[in-house]
């Protein structure tokens, strides 16, 4: 199947590893130009690299750039130095790291602040500084995809802070999808369940802290939660978030979509 991707330029935000970075290698593998960002120099050089060794693309296709997505005048100068490189933005990716774990009585209010600040902010500040270089794009095709997480559609014990902050990112989404609808963007977001990244091991090692269990025994659980019975990969995750970015999801906007093995169980 032919994606369409061929030639245009994706930004995405949080890709110095995880989820971020699978869907850049994926987008590479289709043919697109990538701008990928984080807010070291060193961490984002390396990821870069990687995505070139594992591709084999020209050196130029991949754009490793320093930004924080909390600071608005990063994102802007991000954004203008992806479109001077390769000269247009078709699709961004949002995507930030996950805040801390926490029960209520653990969180006080700069805790909070925080947490919708990378979340929920971020996006919102990276969409409004985006949308003109995708409206310039649109009759070229531009989509829009945010990363939350399952915990949006089906909240965790301990992920308050997650819960709320991608809660309010999906309802930012369906607004903008509304909006930007009649100009032929898309707009949708994409929710990881459990996937075995550097932010599962972090969060598993924060449950043993908590705990007292094993790891093993908590990613066991994780994995029994799931229709499939275990826990995903970054690859199947890429690849879900790469088709809805592609031309060929084109009558897709304003939706959720859940990579998680079966693991929310609401029916819709």
């Amino acid at each position: 199947m032919d994606l369409g991707l061929t030639g245009k330029t994706a930004f995405i935000a949080g890709a110095s590893s995880g989820l971020g970075r699978a869907i850049a290698k994926e987008l590479v593998q289709e043919g697109c130009n990538v701008a990928i960002c984080s807010r070291g120099f060193e961490r984002i050089s390396a990821a870069a690299n990687w995505i070139r060794d594992e591709t084999g693309c020209p050196t130029n296709q991949v754009l490793p750039l320093v930004c924080d997505v909390t600071s608005e005048s990063d994102i802007v100068r991000a954004l203008d130095e992806t479109a001077s490189t390769f000269g247009s933005i078709n699709l961004l990716l949002t995507n930030a790291g996950g805040p801390p774990t926490g029960q209520i009585d653990d969180l006080d209010a700069e805790m909070w602040r925080s947490a919708i600040e990378l979340n929920l902010m971020s996006t919102i500040n990276l969409c409004r500084s985006a949308l003109p270089h995708l409206r310039k794009a649109a009759p070229n095709h531009a989509s829009i995809l945010m990363i939350t997480s399952l915990s949006a559609k089906q909240p965790v014990p301990s992920l308050y802070l997650s819960n709320v902050s991608r809660a309010g990112v999906q309802g930012f989404a369906k607004s903008l999808s509304e909006q930007l609808g009649a100009e032929g963007i898309t707009v949708n977001t994409i929710l990881p369940g459990y996937t075995k990244t550097d932010r599962l091991t972090h969060l598993s090692e924060s449950i043993q802290a908590q705990t007292g269990k094993s790891i093993e025994s908590i990613e066991e659980g994780w994995a029994a939660i799931s229709a499939l019975k275990r826990i995903g990969t970054e690859e199947e995750f890429a690849a879900a978030a790469v088709f809805l970015l592609s031309e060929r999801a084109s009558f897709i906007t304003g939706v959720a979509l859940v990579v998680d093995g079966g693991a929310v169980k609401g029916i819709l």
